[in-house]
């Protein structure tokens, strides 16, 4: 099924994020796409803490992918310094992928032929006034439920 969603604060979209976070379960992936500050990191900072993670979560973008530890594992990827799809395999992220953790993947859209048919895709528009659009696609789930 697909979803929108419109925030119109940061503070609104790490409460969506908290609101999808607590319906993820082991092994979902999600596919982030929108582009540079589109909130793509704000909204996984919602995620991490319905996970229970207390870390800060930052850009994964020079490090390519951050670890974090909650209920579950999070994996924060960010594939935007890659050249492509055989970067990303030679990562060796199946084992974050197929494991028993939530995985993250910011500029997504470089790799989407790496990733499983099941990858739940949320793309983020930013706007002018600073709010945001957010859409979920991929995602057969009918408990979210967000008013802003």
């Amino acid at each position: 099924m697909n979803y929108t969603f419109n925030t119109k604060t940061p503070e609104q979209t790490i409460e969506l994020g908290k609101i999808i976070g607590s319906l993820l379960k082991k092994g979902d992936i999600i596919a982030m796409q929108g582009t540079l500050a589109a909130g793509k990191t704000t909204i996984t900072k919602g995620i991490a803490s319905s996970l229970g993670i207390l870390e800060t979560i930052t850009s994964p973008t020079f490090c390519l992918i951050s670890e974090y530890y909650g209920k579950m594992p999070l994996y924060h990827m960010d594939v935007y310094r890659l050249d492509g799809a055989e970067d990303f395999a030679g990562l060796g992220t199946d084992d974050m992928l197929y494991g028993e953790g939530v995985s993250i993947i910011e500029w997504s859209e470089k790799i989407m032929d790496e990733l499983p048919k099941k990858t739940i895709i949320l793309s983020i528009t930013a706007h002018e006034d600073g709010s945001r659009t957010i859409e979920i696609k991929n995602w057969n789930n009918d408990n979210i439920e967000f008013n802003s």
